[in-house]
This record gives C-alpha cells, sequence and structure tokens, in this order.
C-alpha cells in the first residue's frame, strides 16, 4: 500500500503539467485565432506574371541565320536572327536607278523651260513681221497698187504668228509647272518625280535594315525551335518570344468577397511551391477591374434559369519588394496573404 502511495504521489505532478499545458495550448489557439481572425486575406490561386514580347519579323523572306538558343540571355538590340538580304538590296538599287530616272527628267524639264523663252522671243518677232507686212500691204491697197485678197493674206499670217505666240508662251507655262518649285537647283529633290524615286530608296533602305532581326527588349530567349535556317518568315507572324526581365510580379486570384477591406499599397507576404524557404514581401499594386470569367472567352451567360451562384475570382496585382534570393520563372504557382488591416497608405 505505501509503494502503491508514492507511485500516486509521483504520477500526480505529471497530471498536473498535463492538466494545465492541454488548457494553456487551447487557450493559445484560440488567442491567435482571435488576434489574427479577419487580419489576413490569402489565396493559392496565384501565379508568377512576366512581360512576354512575341517577335516577328517586320519583312517576308527566308531566313538564313538564326543567333539565339533556347533560355540564353539576351540584352536589347542583340541581333536573334537574319532574313535573306538580297531582294531587299536590289529593291535599294532600283530605288537609286529611279532616282536617276527622276532627276534626268527634271534636267529635261529645266531644259524645256530655257528652250520656250527662245521659242517665244522668235514668235514675237514673227508677230512683229507679219504685222509690219500687213500694214504695208494696207497702204498699197489703199493708194491702188494691192488687191485685197492679197492683203487677207497678210492678215492670216499675222493671226498664224500670233497663234504660235500663244502655243510658245503656253508651252513654256507648261515646262515651268513640270519643274514646280524644284526651279533652284537647291530645291531638286522637291520635284515630285524625284521626291517619290527618293520616298522609295528610303522605304527600300528601311525594309533591308529590317532583314536583322534584334531583340526589342532583354530577356530569356524562349521558343527558338520554331525559328530554323530556311524556313520562311512572314511579317507579322511570331518565330520566337523573349521573356522580358524588366520587371515581375504576382497575379493573385483573390474572391470576392476578400475585397471588401482590401486596398491597394497593403503589405502582402508571398511563397512558393518550387522554393518552399522562400519568402517574399509584396504590396498590393492594383485590383483587377473585372472578374476572371468577364475576361474569358467565353463568359457565363446566367440568363437560362439554370443559375447557380458562383464566388468569382478578381485578379489583383502583387508588386515584390526588393529581388528575391531565387530566380522568379512566368507561370510558377505562388500563395499570397495581404494584411488587410493595414490601410495601405504609403
Amino acid at each position: 500500500m505505501a509503494e502503491q502511495g508514492t507511485a500516486e504521489r509521483k504520477r500526480s505532478p505529471v497530471r498536473l503539467i498535463a492538466m494545465l499545458i492541454v488548457p494553456a495550448l487551447v487557450i493559445g489557439i484560440g488567442a491567435y485565432w482571435y488576434i489574427t481572425s479577419g487580419r489576413y486575406v490569402s489565396t493559392d490561386n496565384a501565379y508568377v506574371q512576366q512581360d512576354i514580347v512575341e517577335i516577328s519579323p517586320e519583312v517576308g523572306g527566308r531566313i538564313v541565320a538564326v543567333l539565339v538558343e533556347e533560355n540564353e540571355q539576351v540584352e536589347a538590340g542583340d541581333i536573334l536572327f537574319r532574313i535573306d538580304p538580297e531582294p531587299y538590296r536590289i529593291a535599294v538599287q532600283q530605288a537609286e536607278a529611279d532616282i536617276s530616272d527622276a532627276r534626268l527628267a527634271l534636267s529635261q524639264a529645266e531644259t524645256a523651260v530655257s528652250t520656250s523663252g527662245v521659242d517665244i522671243s522668235t514668235a514675237q518677232a514673227n508677230v512683229e513681221f507679219a504685222r509690219r507686212n500687213l500694214a504695208r500691204e494696207r497702204e498699197l491697197m489703199e493708194r491702188g497698187f494691192n488687191t485685197r485678197a492679197r492683203v487677207e493674206s497678210f492678215e492670216n499670217q499675222l493671226s498664224d504668228a500670233r497663234a504660235r505666240l500663244n502655243a510658245a508662251r503656253a508651252a513654256q507655262m507648261d515646262a515651268r509647272a513640270a519643274v514646280g518649285s524644284a526651279g533652284s537647283r537647291s530645291a531638286r529633290s522637291e520635284f515630285p518625280a524625284v521626291a517619290a524615286a527618293i520616298a522609295r530608296r528610303e522605304e527600300a533602305q528601311l525594309n533591308l535594315e529590317r532583314t536583322v532581326v534584334r531583340a526589342p527588349v532583354s530577356g530569356t530567349i524562349s521558343e527558338v525551335d520554331r525559328l530554323q535556317i530556311g524556313q520562311m518568315a512572314s511579317p507579322g507572324t511570331a518565330v520566337v518570344s523573349i521573356v522580358a526581365r524588366n520587371e515581375t510580379w504576382i497575379e493573385a486570384n483573390f474572391k470576392e468577397t476578400d475585397l471588401d477591406r482590401m486596398r491597394v499599397g497593403q503589405p502582402a507576404r508571398i511563397t512558393f511551391d518550387a522554393y518552399p524557404d522562400l519568402v517574399v514581401p509584396g504590396r498590393v499594386g492594383s485590383i483587377g477591374a473585372g472578374t476572371g470569367a468577364e475576361f474569358s472567352i467565353l463568359p457565363p451567360q446566367n440568363a437560362t434559369g439554370n443559375w447557380v451562384k458562383v464566388t468569382q475570382r478578381v485578379p489583383v496585382r502583387i508588386e515584390i519588394e526588393g529581388t528575391p534570393a531565387r530566380q522568379m520563372i512566368t507561370g510558377l504557382s505562388a500563395d499570397v496573404r495581404v494584411d488587410i488591416r493595414d490601410d495601405g497608405e504609403r
């Protein structure tokens, strides 16, 4: 009996401690839930987002060189691939020939302006000569030494001379109109045919430069398997992508019931499925203008009579603060928890 009493006394402190710990845990859990309840909203429907730039050539042609590989890092301005430049080089040469032809036409028009002045002077002299002859013939007729028919013949000669003078003046006006504002040597490029030929040359030169396709942004090359030597590239058709590294953010899809107290600027805590030990601070950058369903290809139509209410999701942009210790890969799954008790003012 004495040994049994001793054993009971030894167990009593353990039982007492257990009786105290269990209520303490319950109270602690309850206190934590009370303190944190309503402070955070979270979602695991979140993903890493980065800008993806689809690269397509501005001119068509056969691809003759590829200078990048899958997942290669490139800087803005680096050459990605080349398109066969020969057709565009020929176009430049043709445009140069067109400029020469247009300048020759301008020279001919300028010559026509110069010669038209001589023609006018000659025509004026012929008019004056015909006028004097007619005056002499009329005087002879008045004195009875001439006939009316001969006078009329000289009247016709004067009319013809005046018509040739008018034609010479019209030809001069046409020649000057053809030259236009390019009458001076300093304005020869304003001659319409020359200006059009110069524009064609500039366009051909621009197309030739566009056969070298460069990276518009810095980032990581992706989907380069669409880019093959010998392949025909078409303008506007994407052949390679660049995942830009200029900015990374999280697109978190929160339930509509979580948005009541959510504000831009509130702090957030971000974790990643790919990096379990990585915790990244963030902040609410913006709240979407519509639910994901509204922006889907086939928005739901609830006017059918068979309506079931579904809690909608709203995309919220979470800005990452600082530089994460691990590489951010677009599309990675993330968990986001936002402190909604913070007023968000910064």
